[in-house]
């Protein structure tokens, strides 16, 4: 079998967080104890691209449990768990490609060995495994893919505008038991995770600055706000702002924000969300951090060309000693601070999440000559039956309507 880890002796602390996350996934496990009696997926070649962690794993497993063959690559250098990758090699037999802390080179030709299967079915998280057969002309056999995160959907919602989408796109990201949960509440609680054990500052009494009020920036201001911060929100959309504003948190521009913020947090999926104005109001001790997909939200060229010496002042902190003397803290090189510094979105939450990404495979492949080539968002019947599995699991009951409502509700006639 072909693979590409750092240590495939790494496999037995690998093992332990996998069975860690699988213990707490039991919407996953409903789905894999169904794919392994019916194999749905029997032979279909699935390309992922996706972050490396225990909960991925889980994935991979329910995809192979369904009959699939399937290869593994990261969707990012700093989110890759060896170990993790260790164990499924090891352990499960998935090809693996990843490294943490891989360059760049290294990052796309891994991408390219995932891909080098012919694969019928692609998972990405961020697009570049989907953008990779595009560019290299390899999308012919490809039945469809799914997309993890809003970066990605905003990337093929611009291509299939263009012209440029070659094979339908499942933006997993829009099912609601996807956003509501894994966006907000995971975003939420592993950012502030990371920003936590990558400065062990007080985030109490803070100015804590959140830039972007999608459903991560909410989950985001949401924890901040818990954990005792004045909490700042930028926006662009009016909307957006209009929410923040009414769910009491201050907003502002970016240039204002910069002048008395001490966290700055960006989820936008957008470039240069903090620029080079903006750091150059930056008050002495500011801490930046990013929850957005790629490394290009805070203008780091501008970070180095305003310092004069730039240290390590913790693992994953780098110190910017500007020319006047002002010492600005990035971390975690500006790439997702809640997996580079933390360990990403609880299991309990990613569960939703990946059971979209499978429920979302078999939907390629039972639909795949309906389908055109477009951005779908998954059928409302799927989104229940994940969510039904969810309050099921955790002890929950809820009402069902009686024969009486439900004509009450389908009858225009019968009026108040």
């Amino acid at each position: 079998m072909e693979y590409k880890i750092r240590d495939i002796d790494l496999a037995v602390e690998g093992s332990r967080k996998i069975g860690w996350a699988l213990e707490h996934m039991p919407v996953l496990a409903k789905i894999r104890e169904d794919f392994a009696k019916n194999r749905p997926l029997k032979g279909v070649k699935i390309a992922a691209c996706l972050h490396v962690t225990p909960e991925t794993a889980a994935l991979m497993i329910t995809l192979r449990e369904g009959g699939a063959e399937v290869r593994l690559t990261a969707s990012n250098p700093l989110s890759t768990k060896d170990d993790v990758a260790a164990s499924l090699v090891k352990d499960h037999g998935v090809p693996v490609f990843a490294i943490h802390g891989e360059d760049r080179e290294s990052y796309y030709e891994n991408i390219e060995r995932a891909a080098s299967f012919n694969p019928q079915i692609t998972m990405d998280d961020g697009g570049d495994l989907t953008t990779y057969l595009h560019q290299n002309g390899l999308t012919g056999g490809v039945l469809g893919g799914t997309e993890e995160t809003t970066t990605g959907v905003i990337r093929f919602r611009a291509m299939e505008r263009d012209g440029a989408l070659m094979y339908p796109i499942i933006a997993v990201n829009d099912s609601r038991t996807k956003y509501l949960f894994d966006n907000r509440y995971g975003t939420g609680q592993s950012t502030i995770d990371g920003i936590l054990r990558a400065t062990n500052l007080l985030i109490a009494g803070s100015n804590f600055v959140v830039c972007g009020y999608g459903w991560c920036g909410r989950g985001v201001a949401m924890r901040a706000r818990g954990m005792g911060a004045r909490v700042i929100v930028t926006e662009v959309d009016p909307i957006k702002a209009l929410e923040a504003h009414m769910d009491g948190f201050t907003v502002m521009p970016i240039e204002r924000a910069a002048e008395i913020g001490d966290f700055f947090v960006t989820v936008t999926g957008d470039k240069n969300v903090i620029g080079r104005s903006a750091i150059e109001k930056l008050k002495s001790g500011a801490i930046l951090a990013n929850s957005g997909h790629f490394d290009v939200e805070i203008d780091k060229k501008a970070l180095y060309d305003l310092a004069e010496r730039v240290e390590e002042a913790r693992p994953q902190v780098k110190r910017f000693i500007l020319k006047d003397g002002r010492k600005i803290y990035l971390l975690s090189d500006a790439r997702l601070v809640n997996l580079s510094a933390a360990e990403g979105h609880p299991p309990t939450v990613m569960d939703m999440s990946f059971a979209n990404q499978a429920l979302a495979a078999l939907y390629i492949l039972e639909n795949s000559d309906k389908l055109e080539n477009r951005v779908y968002t998954l059928p409302y019947e799927i989104d229940e039956r994940i969510a039904r599995l969810k309050l099921e699991s955790l002890g929950v009951e809820i009402d069902s309507l009686t024969p009486e409502q439900k004509r009450y509700l389908e009858n225009w006639r019968e009026g108040t």
